[in-house]
C-alpha cells in the first residue's frame, strides 16, 4: 500500500508544464483584483510576478480595478492639535485610525512612522491611498511627508528653496494626465509692509519642487486675508481648493469683508477664482469648502433664532466651475459650539459637539458627542469616537502607490 502511494506522489506533485500556464494577460487580470496584502506576498513567488506587481502601469491598473470592485468605504482619522484664544492645546496624535465609512467602527490602527519638530503631525490630505502630512504648528517648518500605510512605506519630500517664507497652506492632489502626485505650497513674507506670496509645486515623478505663478489678481484694497482651514482643503475634479476671506478698506473708515474660492488645476498647474453662490438675506459667520460625493461643496454657518444656535447651509456645485449649478442641499440647525469635521465618501456628515462637563464616577470630565447625519434624509446616528479632540478625517483606500518610488523608507 505504501509503495502504491509513493508511486502516485510524483504524478500529483509534478510541476505544471509551460503549455499549462495561464496567459500573461489573465494572470495580470487576476492579480489586479487582489488586495494589497496578498500582492505584497506574491512578489516572492517568482521574478516575473515581482516585475508584474512593482510595474508602475500595474500599480495604476490595480488602483482602478481593485477599488472599483470592492466597496471598501474606509475613512482614516487622527486627533488634531487645537487652538483657542486662551491656550494652545496639543493632544497625543501619533496614531491614525482606519474605520468603516458609514459607521466609523474601528478596523485597525497605524502608528505614524516619522516625527516633526513640534511632535504633532497634521494631515494635509489623502489621495489614492497616500496620506500627506506636514507640521502646521511650527510655521517655518518645511517638512512634508507622503505615507502609504498599506505597504508601510513613506517618503520625506526634499527641501525647498523658499526657506525664508512662512507656509500658509498646503494641498495634495493627483495628476491624472501624467499619473503623478503633486503637493502645492503657498507661502508668504512681508517686504516693506507689503505681503509677498510665492507658490511652489512638488512632483513625485521628478522628486523636485518648482515655482509657479499665482496668476490671480488680489483686490488692491485688501490689507489682510486668511485661508479658512476648518477642514482639509478638498481635491475635486482634478483641482485643489482654498477658501480665502479678505478684509478691504472702503472709501471712508468702513471695512468690507469679502470671500473667494481659489482653485488650482493639478494637471495644468494654473490658478483661478471660482464663483460663490448668491445667498442674500442671511448673516454668515464663517464658511469653508469641502467635498460631497465627489462634488465641490460649500458650508456656511450663520446665527439661528435660538440662543447659542446656528444654521448650517450646505451648497453643492453640480457642474464644476459653473455658477448657476450651485444648489442648496439643505439647512441644518446646529449647536453654536460644534466641531464640523466633514463628509465621508458616501456623503454622510460628521459633527461633534464641543466638550461639555459630564459627571463620571463622581468626577467631572469633558466629553464630545459625535453624530453622523445624512444631509439628504436628515437621519442622525450617534457614534462613539474615543478621542476628545478635533479630528482630521480623510477618505482612504488600499493601494500600491509609492511601491516603485525612489528614496522611500520601509518601516
Amino acid at each position: 500500500m505504501s509503495q502504491s502511494k509513493q508511486a502516485r506522489a510524483p504524478k500529483i506533485l509534478r510541476r505544471r508544464t509551460r503549455r499549462d500556464d495561464l496567459p500573461e494577460e489573465i494572470v495580470l487580470e487576476i492579480l489586479a483584483r487582489l488586495p494589497v496584502k496578498s500582492l505584497l506576498k506574491f512578489r516572492c513567488v517568482c521574478k516575473t510576478w515581482y516585475s508584474y506587481i512593482t510595474n508602475p502601469n500595474f500599480i495604476s491598473t490595480h488602483l482602478l480595478c481593485y477599488n472599483n470592485n470592492h466597496d471598501g468605504g474606509y475613512v482614516i482619522h487622527m486627533p488634531k492639535a487645537t487652538f483657542s484664544m486662551a491656550y494652545f492645546h496639543l493632544p497625543h496624535s501619533q496614531i491614525c485610525t482606519l474605520a468603516f465609512d458609514r459607521t466609523f467602527e474601528t478596523i485597525s490602527e497605524f502608528r505614524i512612522p516619522f516625527t516633526f519638530e513640534s511632535g504633532y503631525p497634521s494631515l494635509v490630505g489623502s489621495c489614492n491611498g497616500i496620506l500627506c502630512f506636514t507640521d502646521f504648528i511650527i510655521s517655518k517648518s518645511k517638512d512634508v511627508y507622503l505615507w502609504n500605510p498599506s505597504i508601510r512605506k513613506f517618503k520625506r519630500l526634499p527641501d525647498t528653496c523658499l526657506t525664508q517664507l512662512r507656509t500658509l497652506v498646503i494641498g495634495f492632489g493627483y495628476d491624472s494626465q501624467s499619473n503623478d502626485y503633486k503637493v502645492v505650497r503657498i507661502s508668504q513674507t512681508r517686504v516693506k509692509d507689503v505681503l509677498a506670496r510665492e507658490v511652489e509645486v512638488y512632483s513625485l515623478s521628478s522628486d523636485s519642487w518648482k515655482r509657479v505663478g499665482l496668476g490671480v489678481s488680489w483686490t488692491p484694497n485688501a490689507f489682510s486675508f486668511s485661508f479658512n482651514g476648518i477642514l482639509a482643503f478638498p481635491f475635486v475634479s482634478g483641482h485643489l481648493h482654498w477658501m480665502i476671506e479678505m478684509t478691504e478698506e472702503g472709501g471712508g473708515q468702513e471695512r468690507r469683508f469679502t470671500s473667494m474660492i481659489l482653485s488650482f488645476d493639478v494637471n495644468s498647474e494654473k490658478f483661478k477664482e471660482l464663483p460663490l453662490p448668491d445667498d442674500e438675506g442671511s448673516f454668515i459667520v464663517t464658511k469653508c469648502v469641502t467635498s460631497f460625493k465627489g462634488k465641490l461643496a460649500l458650508i456656511k454657518f450663520g446665527y439661528g433664532v435660538q440662543p447659542h444656535s446656528m444654521l448650517c447651509s450646505i451648497w453643492v456645485m453640480k457642474e464644476y466651475g459653473v455658477l448657476d449649478s450651485w444648489n442648496k442641499l439643505c439647512v441644518l440647525p446646529v449647536d453654536a459650539f460644534i466641531d464640523f469635521t466633514g463628509f465621508t465618501n458616501y456623503g454622510i456628515l460628521l459633527i461633534r459637539n464641543m466638550p461639555r462637563l459630564v459627571s463620571t464616577n463622581c468626577e467631572l470630565e469633558r466629553k464630545y458627542k459625535s453624530v453622523l447625519i445624512d444631509p439628504e434624509t436628515l437621519n442622525e446616528n450617534e457614534i462613539s469616537i474615543q478621542v476628545n479632540y478635533h479630528l482630521d478625517v480623510a477618505t482612504y483606500m488600499e493601494s500600491l502607490a509609492l511601491l516603485d518610488g525612489a528614496n522611500v523608507v520601509f518601516h
